[in-house]
Order: structure tokens, then sequence, then C-alpha cells
């Protein structure tokens, strides 16, 4: 019985195939009480060498993240997270208030509303930012004019003035970077209200101004050609001798030059060589 006690490492298996763990619980109701109290100590140790072996649960602790049977313990399956619904379903190009399902009255007054829906149809224009963000700013660069051009009145006439310029600039084609620059934050509603014509103007267009406005400078700079008037040659048309003329050579060197004539009394041009 002792060795039972020290020699032996129990487990369900062993003592389910060797019939011992009976043997010994029956040895707990022997006559002797050395022995009874023996049974029952092998007893109780064996039991809690066992448990030991078992997990928190009560059962076997599976060895590698297997089973009993040996294979893989299936892994509960991860919760799909749900993907966030598009605001926007229409083209970029098509959007408005409307197929963006915007509730654009946001004041009691509707000429304010009206106001707010020309300003969110030119900023959702060919933009991809949400209907959210739009509106928002919105009626950000609303409030900004009515307190700004209207003096706090919607019926004052620089104010709608001021909302319809904003719209047409925003809707402008050739200057799409207003409006980014809008919704991306560069300019403020307040800055936007504030601008002047040329402000509003794309950078392109500013070069294009540029660019015509040197060339017009570098046209006037350009020495003209000093013309002579003569007393002798005769309009042909109403016979005044009071006639301009220059003279190029429009051919070879060889050829006499081409005199260009103008009547100073009627207008009236011509040439010869």
């Amino acid at each position: 019985m002792k060795e039972l006690e020290k020699g032996v490492k129990p487990t369900e298996e062993l003592l389910r195939q060797t019939a011992v763990g009976k043997m010994v619980n029956k040895l707990k109701a022997h006559k002797s009480p050395e022995v009874a109290k023996l049974a029952s100590t092998i007893v109780n140790k064996w039991r809690r060498d066992i448990n030991s072996l078992k997990g928190p649960s009560g059962a076997a602790t599976p060895t590698g993240g297997k089973g009993m049977n040996g294979t893989a313990s299936p892994r509960p399956s991860a919760t799909p997270t749900p993907q966030p619904k598009l605001e926007n379903t229409v083209p970029p190009d098509k959007r408005t208030h409307k197929t963006d399902k915007v509730d654009i009255n946001k004041t009691s007054d509707d000429s304010r509303n009206n106001c707010i829906r020309l300003l969110y149809d030119g900023l959702a224009h060919t933009s991809s930012v949400s209907a959210t963000k739009v509106l928002s700013i919105a009626v950000a660069i609303e409030e900004a004019a009515l307190r700004i051009c209207g003096d706090g009145q919607s019926s004052a006439a620089p104010y709608r003035e001021k909302v319809r310029s904003l719209f047409m600039n925003l809707k402008n084609k050739s200057n799409p970077g207003l409006r980014h620059r809008i919704l991306g934050g560069e300019v403020t509603p307040e800055r936007f209200v504030s601008m002047t014509h040329d402000e509003l103007k794309s950078e392109q267009q500013k070069a294009e101004e540029i660019k015509i406005a040197k060339e017009n400078l570098d046209k006037a700079m350009v020495a003209q050609e000093e013309k002579s008037v003569s007393t002798s040659l005769q309009c042909g048309k109403c016979k005044e001798k009071r006639v301009s003329y220059s003279q190029a050579q429009t051919r070879s060197a060889d050829e006499p030059m081409t005199t260009f004539c103008e009547c100073l009394s009627c207008g009236n041009r011509w040439k010869f060589s």
C-alpha cells in the first residue's frame, strides 16, 4: 500500500486499465483502521493528482492546441467589420442636393434656405466629399454672406447678389481649384465671401491674363513706322491731296518699292509700285 502511495503517478487511463483504483477504494472499508486510513489517503491523493492534470473546466487540457481526436480546435470566426455605406451614388458631375438627398432647410427663412441650396449644389459639383461636410460648409458660407453682405437681412440685395456670384464661381468649369480649396479648408467661408473678382480667378486664368497684357504692352512699345504726308498725291475717291504714305520692300531687292497710301480726309487706302 505504501508503494502505491509513493511510487504510482496516477492517470485516468492507468486507473481505468488496471482497475487498481477500484481495489484501493474498496480497502477504505477494511477492518484494520490503518489500512482503511491509508487507502483513503491514497484515493484522495490520486484524485488531487488527476484533477491537477485537468484544465479549469474539469476536462483534460489538450496538448498543442488539439482536441482529443488530434485535430486542431476550430477558432471562432472573426466578426466581419460592416462597411460604411457610400453617401454619393451618382457621378460627381451630376451631384446636387437632390441626388444626395440632403435637407437644405436649415433655417426658418425660405430665402436663406434657397441660398444654402445654391451653395451646396456649387460645392458638390464634381466633388467626392461627403454630403455631411459639403452641407456644413454651405451653411457656414451662407451665414457669412448674410452677416457680411446682408447685415443680417436675407432680403438685402447685396446678400442675394453675393450668393449668386459665389455660386457662379463655384460652378465655373475652368476653376475647379476653388472648390477644392474651400472644401479642403484652405479658404474659410468668411474669406470666400470677402474675396474680390480677381482673387476668385484660377491661377490659369490669372496667368493667361498676364500673358495677354504683356503681349499688348509689347505691341504698344513697338516703334511705329513714320508716315510722310504728301500734297502731290491725290486720293482717287475724294480727290483731296492730303495723303500720308510709306514705302516698303515687298518684292525682290531689284524691284521698286511699294508705296502704301492713306487719304487723311476720307480714309481711303491704296498702294502702287
